[in-house]
């Protein structure tokens, strides 16, 4: 599939305008574009695309299905470009909408630098020598009018206004990737989907949403990116993921959107042994008299761990997030720790962990899909929503 930034983006800010009056020449005034030099952009865009984006008539353009679809991705995108770069220059010495005079070369340079950390490992990953990427990035600072790097030792990293824009263009590649995929060729099923996975989702729901999807889908690629919700969260607001699920927030954190699927039921946990694998409802005291493995602070589980305990906490030695470090030392220590059947459901299963008591009817959690708001899916993300809330 094309990558985003080997589009123009000056032909790119043209389609909307072109789409918006109906005519070559009025848009390419709009962009400061000779006619000619927009035709032929329009058609290089097309031709990458491989569909047509506009219907030619003698007395002008109209778009194409394909095209009004595409035109509605640009207009989010360099709104996201416009909304990073707002209020950026300082005493007015800034552009006053740099967002039209960005180059798809500057942000290609600009995102690279900022995840290669250095010039040197910059150069390595894109093959331009460091004073191309270092004059590419300098021309992006002169254009938003702020620094967006400061050295650290021999590397660079972020400031505050650079961490900024570097979340704007990654949604605003994000949007371009999806005008892309919902409009050229073999639209939809080439796409990729970034799923960011909490430990429950893994368990049950999102390996069967999947391989549903794969078989819908044959051409769909998949890529899982396992983590906590801190972990995932960020990539989730830059855009380098599309959606989380597992374990929802209590409270919906701002520019985010929480859908539940299902209540998730936990469970004190042990290996099959465990001296009070016989007991039917052991006290809170009973418990307490065992070592704990329990979740990362200011987690949805931990909460409900804390919970169980309300006068105090019994020793827990060992904070784990991951289900198969917790499993292994479950099955090699007399620990305790509260999970959802569905995450060891094999190893119960096989005889090699067991639920202590009964299932407490108030340690429930809310298990669902985490988005950004607003989010437009595509065609595909839509497809995998659904398969998750039927699976």
């Amino acid at each position: 599939m094309t990558d985003p930034f080997d589009l123009n983006l000056r032909h790119l800010r043209a389609i909307p305008l072109i789409a918006e009056r109906g005519s070559m020449s009025a848009a390419a005034e709009g962009v400061s574009l000779s006619q000619p030099a927009l035709t032929q952009g329009l058609a290089k865009v097309e031709r990458q695309l491989g569909v047509a984006l506009f219907e030619r008539h003698p007395d002008g353009m109209t778009t194409t299905e394909e095209g009004r679809v595409f035109v509605a991705r640009i207009d989010a995108a360099f709104a996201q470009l416009a909304q990073a770069t707002r209020g950026g220059g300082r005493g007015g010495r800034g552009f006053a909408r740099p967002e039209r005079l960005m180059t798809a070369t500057q942000l290609r340079a600009f995102l690279t630098l900022a995840d290669a950390g250095s010039f040197v490992e910059g150069a390595r990953a894109t093959g331009w020598s460091q004073p191309a990427l270092h004059r590419a990035v300098r021309e992006l600072e002169q254009l938003v009018a702020v620094p967006l790097l400061e050295r650290r030792g021999r590397g660079v990293a972020l400031t505050a206004q650079g961490r900024r824009l570097a979340r704007g263009v990654r949604l605003a590649a994000a949007e371009v990737a999806a005008a892309i995929a919902e409009t050229g060729t073999g639209a939809g099923d080439g796409t990729p989907l970034v799923i960011g996975a909490m430990p429950l989702s893994r368990a049950r729901v999102l390996p069967n949403a999947i391989a549903a999807l794969i078989d819908a889908a044959p051409r769909a690629t998949v890529k899982v990116v396992e983590g906590s919700w801190r972990e995932l969260v960020e990539p989730l607001r830059d855009g380098v993921i599309d959606l989380m699920i597992g374990a929802v927030r209590e409270d919906t954190p701002a520019g985010l959107k929480q859908v539940a699927l299902f209540e998730d039921r936990l469970a004190v946990i042990a290996r099959r042994e465990h001296p009070l694998a016989a007991a039917p409802d052991p006290t809170p005291a009973m418990l307490a008299a065992y070592p704990w493995i329990v979740g990362s602070r200011q987690t949805p589980l931990r909460a409900q761990w804390q919970a169980l305990f309300p006068e105090a906490a019994p020793a827990a030695p060992i904070e784990c997030g991951s289900v198969m470090t917790i499993r292994g030392i479950l099955l090699h220590s007399d620990c305790l720790t509260l999970l959802s059947p569905d995450q060891v459901a094999l190893e119960i299963q096989a005889g090699l962990l067991t639920v202590i008591g009964r299932p407490r009817a108030d340690m429930v959690r809310t298990i669902g899909i985490t988005t950004r708001d607003p989010w437009r899916p595509t065609a595909l993300q839509s497809r995998f929503l659904e398969l998750l809330g039927s699976a």
